[in-house]
């Protein structure tokens, strides 16, 4: 089994930045890949970012490219979402996944407000 953490969230005025943390334990050489999802109210929830365990290959939402960065730490087992230019839209929360050899995980969500 692989636990996520995220944390990190909180509320940033338009045009700030914030910086996601997700702290995976457990059986974490398993992982493949790590994701960071969002979810608005209302909304379906939609992939942001992801990132592979083994090269650091990453992907990224149209939404967010140029204005988020997503990096991982292999020897603390953390995946961060370095997020700038903050919009309004951005507001929602913020999910780590990971793909593994065997199951998937979320982590229980941190919540990002933009405003002002």
């Amino acid at each position: 089994q692989v636990q996520l953490v995220e944390s990190g969230g909180g509320l940033v005025q338009p045009g700030g930045s914030l910086t996601l943390s997700c702290a995976a334990s457990g059986f974490t050489l398993n992982i493949l890949v790590t994701r960071w999802y969002r979810q608005a109210p209302g909304k379906e929830r939609e992939l942001v970012a992801s990132i592979t365990r083994a090269g650091g290959s990453t992907n990224y939402a149209d939404s967010v490219k140029g204005r988020f960065t997503i990096a991982r730490d292999n020897a603390k087992n953390m995946v961060y979402l370095q997020m700038n230019s903050l919009k309004p839209e951005d507001t929602a929360v913020y999910y780590c996944y990971t793909d593994t050899y065997g199951p998937s995980y979320w982590g229980q969500g941190t919540q990002v407000t933009v405003s002002s």
